[in-house]
Order: C-alpha cells, then structure tokens, then sequence
C-alpha cells in the first residue's frame, strides 16, 4: 500500500462541484492500493502516517506527528500510484489492485483512521475529484508497506 503524503496548510476534496472532505493544518495522502495489499498493509501505513514526524518543532525540526500537533487528516484514494512507469510512454497498471479490492481496502483504512483518530476526512473511492491544497514547505513523503 503506498500513502504519498504531503504536509498541507490546508486541503480539500471535491466532487460534482460540492465539498466531501476539507482539513486546515495536516497531511493530504493519496492511497495508491496494489494487489498484494492486505488489511495488515493498511493498519501499517496508518500506523506510519498518524506517528511520522514531518511538523516542525520549536527548534524548527521535523520531529513532531499528525498527533502531536492534532491536525487533519485527508486520506484520497488515487489508483494512479502503484503505475509501473519504468519504460514506454503509457503507465501501466498490473501492478494496482482491481476496483473491488481497492475500494474494500481503502474502506477498511478509512474505518480504522476513523477510529484512531478524530481529525479524518476522505475522498470518494472511484469518484471524479477535485483535489485542492496549499502546501507547507512543500514537505511530501513516499510511505510504502
């Protein structure tokens, strides 16, 4: 399971013109889901995501959580990630895992943020969406289980 993740100021979601998801100060991840990812996958990428430390201190060094500061967090499920890009002019997606494995778990890394945290927000698993943000650094990290 990959979660690029990006520490944002603010970010949003949208689809058909009206707002599903929206965090001030936090992380945008977008969930890339591939065939071999199971639920231990899952509850390892959020493990990683709700403790990994990419805000700033006082010191000014990245060594405070999502948690630490009690931002927001907008997991957006993006079936683009696991493309192999390595050769040609077309990605291909062997690689990804097929809708209805995507869409179970990205549904079940959901309910588990959900539950671990109260600062979730979501994208719509297979929807046309609008992805907004305002970037903080712009820090972004490849996070893959």
């Amino acid at each position: 399971m990959i979660g690029l993740l990006q520490r944002v100021r603010q970010a949003a979601v949208a689809v058909n013109g009206s707002t599903i998801g929206k965090i001030d100060q936090g992380l945008l991840v977008l969930i890339g889901i591939e065939k071999k990812d199971t639920p231990s996958h899952a509850d390892r990428l959020l493990h990683r995501l709700l403790g990994y430390r990419v805000f700033s201190d006082e010191q000014g060094k990245m060594n405070l959580s999502l948690t630490d500061i009690a931002g927001g967090l907008l997991l957006v499920p993006q079936f683009t990630l696991p493309a192999d890009t390595r050769k040609g002019m077309r990605p291909s997606f062997s690689k990804a895992a097929p809708p209805e494995q995507g869409k179970e778990l990205f549904d079940y890394l959901l309910a588990e943020a959900r539950k671990a945290y109260q600062h979730v927000e979501a994208g719509q698993f297979a929807a046309d969406m609008q992805v907004s943000l305002i970037n903080d650094g712009p820090v972004t990290f490849w996070l893959q289980t």
